[in-house]
């Protein structure tokens, strides 16, 4: 009895493997618009992927709601074995304080496979901000009788947390203005609508090599490849602050271990490729090597550190 169950087991296991090495295309959930960061690093590193894995993967843009379409449409999936789902830090980090009811729980209904990629913020203003660094952006800002506006992305997102972040390590006085979309900001800062904002490098860096606007500082560790002259901001005395834009790869609960093993094996050979690298930085995102656990170690500390920034300055999106 005991061997005929093993020998069930058995069967169900290699039944679940074969479901991930059996050609079929795979569905690739990115929660924005075609074009933009994400889904150009997903299309990067799909098609490394797709090699690896013997099967085709199909990008589906599921775009709105801060990523929360594509998570919900992603971990209702009939087929778990074929359902990958860029999550980053909206799904994973920011969303779960922000909105007071998701139709999903990114904790419980989503299995980590591994980080794909970060993208580094860099403190950007307009022509109009007599500043090309943060002593002079700090003294600037702090003589504004009525404090100074940031733009960002919308409410909660990386580059508005980023912002606040900024208020509360630098004791300014900012009012934040939202946009839809990391675009549309950049174009007022460029026409002078606001001052400055705090921008990924996927949408900034063009700018900046461009000279249209000054980058005062990158809000990373250390300097990044396609800034390599622009000083972090806690290099030039801001002590602490550091943030980020990032995505991971996922996929729904209830796809097999084994299937999830695949996914991360052919993701890191596909992080580890010239081909990916060189995109990534030709984008100016850094790739972020890792297994599951790695991912899992990296979301928590996210979670925790934006959820504190989150609660305690009552920032809601409904």
């Amino acid at each position: 009895m005991i061997l005929k169950t093993l020998a069930g087991l058995g069967l169900a296991a290699l039944t679940l493997v074969a479901a991930a090495q059996d050609g079929k295309p795979i569905e690739w959930v990115v929660g924005y618009a075609a074009g933009g960061g994400s889904d150009s690093v997903a299309r990067a590193t799909a098609e490394t992927m797709a090699k690896s894995l013997g099967a085709p993967i199909l990008i589906n843009n599921k775009p709105g709601a801060a990523t929360n379409i594509a998570a919900e449409y992603a971990v209702r999936a009939r087929d778990v074995e074929h359902t990958l789902l860029t999550a980053d830090f909206a799904t994973l980090a920011a969303n779960p304080f922000l909105f007071s009811k998701l139709n999903y729980d990114a904790e419980k209904n989503l299995k980590p496979i591994g980080l794909l990629a970060r993208f580094p913020l860099v403190l950007v203003v307009g022509p109009q901000v007599p500043a090309s660094n943060w002593k002079e952006f700090l003294a600037w800002a702090k003589a504004q009788p009525s404090g100074v506006n940031y733009g960002s992305a919308g409410v909660g997102s990386p580059h508005h947390l980023a912002g606040e972040l900024l208020r509360e390590k630098a004791e300014l006085k900012l009012t934040h203005v939202a946009y839809r979309g990391a675009a549309p900001a950049m174009q007022d800062v460029l026409g002078g609508q606001v001052p400055f904002m705090l921008v990924d490098t996927a949408t900034g860096n063009q700018f900046v090599q461009a000279g249209k606007v000054k980058a005062i500082g990158v809000a990373s560790a250390s300097r990044i490849a396609s800034l390599p002259n622009v000083p972090t901001l806690m290099e030039q005395g801001l002590a602490g602050y550091e943030a980020y834009a990032w995505q991971g790869l996922t996929v729904p609960a209830g796809t097999a271990d084994a299937t999830v093993a695949r996914y991360a094996k052919a993701l890191q050979e596909a992080l580890a490729s010239p081909a990916v690298k060189a995109r990534f930085d030709a984008l100016g995102v850094e790739g972020l090597p890792g297994s599951p656990a790695d991912m899992a170690s990296y979301v928590k500390a996210e979670r925790e550190r934006w959820g504190r920034l989150i609660k305690a300055n009552n920032i809601r999106v409904d």
